[in-house]
């Protein structure tokens, strides 16, 4: 006895009502990780002395002028200065605690530049400024 085979009908697909949240699951254990790497770095303080209150200033002490002209010779504030009394007045100057301003010529040696600068380094100058560059006035 042959039995007749009858082809079912499968019926329509209906839509899913259920939302696949398996990528919203990985997307916020991504985020999380983001956070928790991220946290340590934003809160890593730096530390910075920073002033408390208004401090009274004293009438600042004019700044000094060193310069090197063209030809390396030195000027304090204008006068001719030999070299051996630069370390006389940069001991001075730190005492006092005024501010050194260098200028040098620009065609002035660097190496003449680079030793003064060691001399005013050596002295314990903390308030150096650089002045422009450009020519010595004669």
């Amino acid at each position: 006895m042959i039995r007749a085979v009858r082809a079912r009908r499968i019926p329509d697909t209906a839509p899913i009502g259920a939302i696949n949240i398996t990528p919203l699951i990985d997307v916020m254990l991504v985020l999380l990780v983001v956070i928790i790497i991220a946290i340590p770095i934003a809160s890593h303080k730096v530390p910075v002395d920073l002033p408390s209150g208004r401090i009274p200033v004293a009438d600042p002490l004019p700044p000094s002028v060193l310069a090197i002209d063209r030809q390396g010779a030195l000027h304090w504030n204008g006068v001719a200065l030999p070299d051996a009394a630069l370390p006389e007045r940069l001991a001075a100057l730190q005492k006092s605690g005024a501010v050194l301003h260098l200028q040098t010529d620009p065609e002035a040696r660097y190496d003449r530049f680079d030793g003064i600068l060691a001399t005013v380094k050596r002295a314990g100058i903390t308030r150096l400024g650089f002045v422009g560059n450009r020519p010595l006035e004669d």
